[in-house]
């Protein structure tokens, strides 16, 4: 079949909230999928709400799994319904047999979907599941790829008209809240389960300590808003009255367009692994969702603007709605953590008023598309404490895990390299030193950030070896074994030797004044001559101007070079 020609086009997207989100890159995408197509969605009532407005449906068939369409018979008039609208194709985003059936009986004679839950036979373009694990607005976007989508991945994005968010906009006016004032949003519910629950004492005491610390930092009040779905009253309830007067409580007081945008208003989104955590992202509000027994690698909010807060435990993620043992996953989960997460996205730069981000066109590929980033260990990544030999000592310096996802999220490969000659020195054994790395990586995973290779020299100095920096020999073996694209490639680092390797290499090169005795490298590198290409305060500073800079490469001609920045 040629999808330029198709005419309509029903696509039936996941049932529930957050799925439905990380969606709706795909549904985007469909328009160019099927340029000549109408589209229309079947989706049930909570998911036609959501999808109110959007750009890329004409029309939206609400399936009332609940009420005229449930049971056999309701399923059936339902078939007849959509079989007299005459689909040329289905898209069937949600992976239930019953959505293959339902297509089938509405005589739809192209059927797209994953070759899930047995109904294989009942799509006409049956698609392999990836064996891979991937963010699921991947997933959804690697199903259109079968036939032919060779567009980036996107951000989903939201749409709300002006009369709903001036609507909200009076409502919190009348509440209390003014226009320029900070509000807290806490959804400390879950429709899944209590296993996705965090402690509901820790949401207060969170939300208690952050207003105190607003005030403290910007001499400015701040407002809590407790949300949640229906059903959840006594809980939003009990969790406001310990709050005490800066808390609204409005769990289950919002209609699912009320809920978008109040959280769209919110100034950072405090939450478990829910549908709302998806909202919350895709308006670009700042994100922190602590995470238990549920898939952070599949399901984490997109985007930069978020921060996982988990507590990595043998049984996560067991995926299970209720723990049948001590649900340490969200009791080793502390007020501390998540406030110091809160505290540091903030800090980060992030606006707490964010607009909605602007969409990526398919013809604008992400800034550091086929770029690669080498990065330096101590005191670049982790506060150098001389040699590290404990993983528990492992900390990261300020702005590194959002900086990191920020570069990763641009499309970067990111690459460590580390000189570690605590090994040969007998001060360190490789066992240890695999521990660390593995603890590293674990915390990377948890912010929702994978570093493509970490590469390390564990040689004496006195060795002389081509692989210890600023020798190439960890960049060499990582370009080989990675299969590195050909494209820029930056090296960010607080050593003389960084700079060095990153001349050495043909990269640029940011020297970040993180680590030990930074003033006086710069003099020896001055010395000699060496100017890095940006001197970058903190580790944040440096992932701006790599942004910057590769944002200009993407506007000059290819011969053009951006100027050293210091």
């Amino acid at each position: 079949m040629r999808e330029s020609s198709v005419k309509r086009v029903l696509v039936r997207v996941p049932n529930w909230i957050g799925d439905a989100v990380m969606c709706e890159p795909a549904l985007r995408a469909l328009r160019t999928c099927f340029p000549q197509a109408s589209i229309t969605v079947l989706a049930r009532p909570a998911v036609a709400a959501l999808l109110e407005g959007h750009p890329a449906v004409e029309e939206t068939v609400v399936y009332d799994h609940r009420g005229r369409h449930r049971g056999v018979a309701g399923k059936w008039s339902l078939g007849r319904t959509l079989r007299a609208q005459g689909f040329e194709a289905a898209v069937l985003f949600q992976n239930a047999f019953e959505a293959a059936a339902l297509a089938c009986a509405a005589g739809i004679p192209y059927r797209l979907g994953y070759a899930t839950d047995g109904r294989g036979l009942l799509l006409t373009r049956a698609v392999r599941v990836p064996q891979t694990q991937s963010q699921q607005v991947r997933y959804y976007l690697d199903l259109l790829r079968a036939i032919g989508y060779e567009g980036p991945m996107q951000a989903p994005q939201l749409y709300l008209r002006e009369a709903e968010r001036a609507a909200m906009s009076r409502r919190l006016e009348q509440a209390g809240v003014g226009p320029g004032e900070m509000l807290i949003g806490l959804n400390p519910g879950s429709t899944y389960g209590s296993a996705k629950r965090w402690l509901p004492d820790r949401f207060a005491e969170t939300a208690t300590r952050l207003v105190q610390w607003w005030r403290d930092v910007r001499g400015a009040p701040a407002r809590v808003v407790v949300l949640g779905a229906a059903g959840e009253e006594d809980l939003g309830a009990a969790i406001a009255r310990q709050i005490g007067p800066s808390a609204l409580m409005w769990s289950g007081r919002t209609t699912i367009r009320e809920l978008m945008a109040l959280t769209r208003r919110c100034g950072v989104y405090i939450t478990n692994d829910t549908g709302p955590m998806h909202v919350a992202a895709a308006f670009g509000v700042p994100v922190v969702a602590v995470f238990g027994p549920t898939d952070w690698r599949t399901t984490a909010p997109f985007g930069d603007r978020h921060a996982l807060v988990r507590q990595p435990v043998d049984c996560a993620p067991c995926l299970l709605r209720e723990c049948p043992i001590d649900h340490r996953c969200m009791t080793g989960v502390t007020v501390n953590q998540v406030v110091d997460a809160v505290q540091r996205l903030l800090a980060s730069g992030v606006r707490f008023d964010a607009p909605t981000p602007r969409p990526t066109t398919p013809n604008t590929p992400p800034p550091l598309e086929g770029a690669t980033v080498f990065l330096d260990r101590d005191g670049t990544l982790i506060h150098d404490v001389g040699f590290l030999d404990d993983p528990t000592r492992l900390e990261w310096l300020p702005g590194v895990l959002d900086g990191l996802a920020r570069l990763k999220a641009a499309g970067a490969r990111l690459v460590v390299v580390t000189n570690q000659s605590g090994v040969a020195r007998g001060l360190i054994t490789s066992r240890q030193l695999e521990a660390i790395h593995a603890r590293l990586r674990t915390e990377l995973s948890a912010r929702g950030v994978e570093v493509d290779g970490l590469y390390v020299c564990p040689h004496h100095p006195d060795d002389r070896c081509a692989c210890r920096k600023p020798e190439p020999g960890l960049v060499t073996q990582a370009r080989r074994e990675l299969g590195l694209p050909p494209g820029p490639e930056y090296v960010i680092g607080d050593h003389e030797r960084d700079i060095e390797l990153g001349r050495r290499i043909g990269a640029k090169t940011v020297f970040t004044k993180t680590g030990p005795s930074s003033q006086e490298k710069l003099a020896r590198l001055a010395e000699r001559g060496v100017r890095p290409d940006c001197t970058a305060g903190d580790f944040s500073e440096a992932v701006g101007w790599i942004m910057a800079d590769a944002s200009a490469r993407q506007r000059a001609p290819a011969s053009a070079q951006s100027p050293a920045v210091t």
